[in-house]
């Protein structure tokens, strides 16, 4: 089933090889290769080469290919020390550029707090709500037999949500220490000897 994926305008530069185009490109339509490298630099954990193919509806070979080429050029990382080789991208790279997007989206410091506020008490509410005090702690409850499925799913949802916020509270926190790091600038960093 054919997947439609959301790009930023730098992936649909990259994609065009960093070069302009006359086409337009919100309607190029992405290419096998395109979709690997957009899957491959969104996971939030290690995956396999057959995982990646699978979620691109490409073939195990040249999506091998591209995410050796994704190794080679230091976008993704390749772990060989399990029984399978999985592929990840470069945390920090993503949490930087997101922090960077955060301070370039047009909200104030105050919006970024707020929403780091609230986000903590969604946490804390959830806390409460299950007497848990982590995302894996609330699927530990899924073994309660009296749960019915709808309450089984909800909460696997919620640690899901949870495991997400948390992530999403450090580059918001981040992007508010580091506030006036990361604004625009159009002067060049000036060399340390």
């Amino acid at each position: 089933m054919p997947r439609t994926y959301i790009t930023t305008p730098h992936e649909r530069w990259c994609m065009a090889g960093g070069e302009s185009s006359s086409e337009d490109p919100m309607e190029r339509q992405p290419t096998d290769e395109d979709r690997v490298r957009m899957i491959a630099r969104q996971v939030s954990e290690p995956r396999t080469a057959n995982w990646i193919a699978s979620e691109t509806d490409w073939s195990h070979e040249p999506t091998k290919r591209v995410l050796t080429r994704l190794v080679d050029d230091g976008i993704l990382h390749r772990d060989e020390s399990g029984t399978h080789t999985t592929y990840y991208p470069d945390y920090r790279r993503q949490a930087m550029q997101e922090a960077m997007r955060l301070r370039d989206s047009g909200h104030t410091v105050e919006e970024l707090t707020d929403r780091l506020a609230k986000m903590k008490t969604q946490i804390r509410d959830w806390e409460a709500e299950f007497d848990v005090g982590s995302p894996n702690q609330l699927r530990g409850t899924l073994a309660d037999k009296t749960l019915d499925s709808d309450e089984e799913d909800r909460r696997r949802e919620i640690a899901r949500e949870w495991e997400h916020l948390q992530r999403r509270i450090k580059i918001v926190g981040f992007a508010i220490r580091e506030w006036d790091f990361l604004a625009p600038t159009t002067e060049p960093a000036e060399a340390s000897s």
